[in-house]
């Protein structure tokens, strides 16, 4: 009984085996690894002001007075359910109900990305570069 209990473990291991190859995905061309991509936040966003809760942010970011040189328009929603695509942010008050927590900066080389915020919904989103 102990023989077979020690064969069963030794073949459970399976070292005959080959290792598993995992494929790697393809970058998508244009996007730097590792990097934040600001056109896929949207929903529910709380922004974070204090320095000592920036490690527990998920981004970045810069709040640009120009909109000529910010990476995305934000248009504020009022109900959180209609912040459905890039662009449309519902601010919340507490950082436990947000989908995204995003560290506010003024040092613009610091951020990940910038963004301002717009009046119209409709231009709401990435800005093409």
């Amino acid at each position: 009984m102990l023989l077979s209990f020690l064969l069963s473990g030794f073949l459970a291991l399976n070292p005959f085996a080959a290792p598993l190859r995992v494929p790697l995905a393809p970058a998508a061309p244009g996007v730097v690894a590792g990097s934040i991509d600001p056109c896929r936040i949207y929903g529910s966003v709380y922004l974070e002001r204090d320095p000592s809760r920036r490690s527990y942010c998920f981004a970045t970011v810069y709040l640009e007075p120009e909109s000529a040189f910010c990476d995305l328009l934000v248009y504020p929603e009022t109900n959180k359910l209609f912040a459905d695509r890039a662009g449309l942010w519902y601010s919340t008050e507490a950082r436990d109900f947000a989908d995204y927590a995003l560290f506010v900066t003024d040092n613009r080389n610091l951020a990940d990305f910038s963004f301002q915020y717009t009046k119209v919904r409709n231009y709401a989103g990435c800005q093409k570069r």
